[in-house]
C-alpha cells in the first residue's frame, strides 16, 4: 500500500479550515506536554539520586533500577499495548495511561515518604506501562493528523518531548525535592501531564483511530512483526538509541577520567549531546518532508554518516573545544534520525496496524538504550575508552548500512537507489 497515496482514513494533506488546523497544533502541543512530562518523571530520580540513597538507606544499583525499571517496562510491554491500541481507540487508551500515571505518582510519593523501595519500585512499573503507552499513541494520532507532506515533522515535533523531558527532569528535580521534600518529584510530574492530557483531550476527538478499516486480525498483526522491511527500520532505531544512551552514559566519565575535567564540567559539556537532540529531531522531519519530498531514506544515512566517524574518532580529542563541538555535531547527527523512525515505520504498513509498527520500533529501540550502556562498561573494563568508542563508530557504520538498504515507504524505490 503507498504510504502517500493509498491512505484515505489518515489525514492526506497540509490544507485545512483555521479550526482543523489549530486543533491539528492543539493536538501535537498537548501530546508532547505529556509526553515531556512522563519523560521527566523517568528520569527524574536520577536528578535526587543522593537523596534517594540517603533516605531509603540503598546502594547505587538499587537507586539506578528505579531509572532502569522503567526502560525494561517499555521493552517488554511496547509490543503488547501496539497491538492493543490498534484494537482500540488510541485517544482514550493515552488518557487512561495518564490516568495510570496519576496513580502511580500519588503511589510513589506514598511509597517514598514511607520507606517502602519496593512499592516504590512497583509503582515505576505502573509509571514505564503508562510512558509507553502514551509514546505509542502520541505518535500514532500525530502521524494520522497530519497529511503525508508533514507528517515526519509532526511525528518528530512530538518525539522531541524525550530531551525535553529528560532537562526538565535534571533540571528541575533538586528544585522540587529542596521546596517539598524529594518524594514530591513523582507526583509532581504526573500531575503536569493531566495538564497536557487537558489540551490534547478536545483537540483530538475524532482521531483515536484510523477509521473506515478493518479491526486487524492476528494474522495481520504477525505480518507487522514479520516484515523485513519493518525490521529492518527496526535495526536502524535499535542502534540508533544504542548510540544515543552510550554516549550518554560513557563521555561524563570519559571526560573526567580521561581529560582530567571535574564532574561538574563533565556533567555539563556531556548534557549538550542530548540537548541539541530538541532542534535535531524536529529537523529530520523537516529535511524529510521539505528538502526530500517526503522521502525518509536520506536522512537515515546522513545521520548514520555523519555519526558514526565523530564518535569513532572522539577519544583522539584532548582538548575542551574540539570535545564540545564533537559532542553537538554527534548529538546533532545520531537524533536526526530517532525522530523520524517512527513516522517511517507507520508508513511501511497498512493504517490498522500502524500502532503495532511504532509499538514494535520502540520496544527494539529501547532495547538498545538498554543493552548499550551495560554492554559500552563491560568492553570499558577489559579494554580502555578508545576500543569502546571505535565500537560504537562500527556499529554506527552498520547502521549506515542497513539505513542504505531500507526501504522508501510506498515509492517502490529499490534498496539503496
Amino acid at each position: 500500500m503507498s504510504s502517500h497515496e493509498e491512505r484515505p482514513t489518515e489525514a492526506t494533506g497540509g490544507t485545512g479550515t483555521a479550526a482543523s488546523e489549530r486543533a491539528r497544533w492543539g493536538l501535537l502541543g498537548g501530546g508532547v506536554l505529556m509526553s515531556a512530562s512522563l519523560g521527566a518523571y523517568e528520569l527524574v530520580p536520577a536528578s535526587v539520586t543522593p537523596l534517594i540513597r540517603s533516605s531509603l538507606g540503598i546502594g547505587p544499583s538499587a537507586a539506578g533500577l528505579l531509572v532502569g525499571v522503567m526502560f525494561g517496562t517499555a521493552v517488554m510491554t511496547s509490543l503488547p499495548a501496539g497491538i492493543a491500541l490498534d484494537r482500540t481507540d488510541s485517544r482514550y487508551a493515552a488518557a487512561a495511561a495518564v490516568g495510570a500515571l496519576l496513580v502511580a505518582g500519588v503511589w510513589g510519593w506514598w511509597a517514598a515518604s514511607t520507606g517502602a523501595y519496593r512499592s516504590l519500585l512497583a509503582s515505576r512499573v505502573l509509571g514505564g506501562v503508562a510512558y509507553v503507552v502514551v509514546w505509542n499513541a502520541g505518535i500514532d494520532i500525530v502521524g494520522r493528523s497530519f497529511g503525508a507532506d508533514r507528517r515526519a515533522t509532526a511525528v518528530a515535533t512530538f518525539t522531541a518531548s524525550g530531551p525535553v523531558g529528560f532537562a526538565v527532569g535534571q533540571g528541575t528535580g533538586p528544585v522540587i525535592a529542596d521546596a517539598f521534600g524529594w518524594p514530591a518529584v513523582f507526583p509532581v510530574f504526573a500531575a503536569t501531564a493531566l495538564l497536557g492530557l487537558a489540551l490534547f483531550w478536545p483537540a483530538s476527538r475524532g482521531q483515536g483511530r484510523a477509521t473506515d478499516t478493518p479491526t486487524p486480525t492476528p494474522a495481520d498483526l504477525r505480518r507487522v512483526v514479520t516484515d523485513r522491511r519493518v525490521w529492518t527500520v527496526g535495526g536502524v532505531g535499535f542502534l540508533g538509541y544504542g548510540l544515543y544512551l552510550f554516549v550518554n552514559s560513557w563521555a561524563p566519565s570519559y571526560l573526567t577520567e580521561s581529560l582530567g575535567l571535574s564532574l561538574a564540567v563533565s556533567g555539563g559539556l556531556s548534557a549538550l549531546f542530548p540537548a541539541v537532540g530538541v532542534l535535531s529531531r524536529i529537523s529530520g522531519g523537516v529535511l524529510s518532508d521539505r528538502l526530500f519530498g517526503g522521502r525518509r531514506r536520506p536522512v537515515v544515512v546522513l545521520s548514520f554518516l555523519v555519526a558514526a566517524p565523530v564518535i569513532a574518532g572522539f577519544t583522539a580529542l584532548r582538548t575542551v573545544w574540539p570535545v564540545v563541538a564533537a559532542l553537538l555535531v554527534a548529538g546533532f547527527a545520531v537524533q536526526l534520525c530517532l525522530g523520524l523512525v517512527f513516522a517511517y515505520v507507520r508508513e511501511l504498513v497498512a493504517p490498522e496496524v500502524a500502532a503495532t509498527a511504532v509499538a514494535f520500533l520502540t520496544s527494539v529501540g529501547l532495547a538498545g538504550a538498554f543493552v548499550a550502556p551495560i554492554a559500552a562498561g563491560a568492553l570499558i573494563g577489559a579494554t580502555n575508552y578508545a576500543t569502546a568508542f571505535a565500537v560504537a563508530g562500527g556499529l554506527g557504520l552498520l547502521g549506515l548500512v542497513l539505513a542504505w538498504y531500507a526501504p522508501e515507504p510506498g515509492t517502490g524505490a529499490e534498496p539503496g537507489a
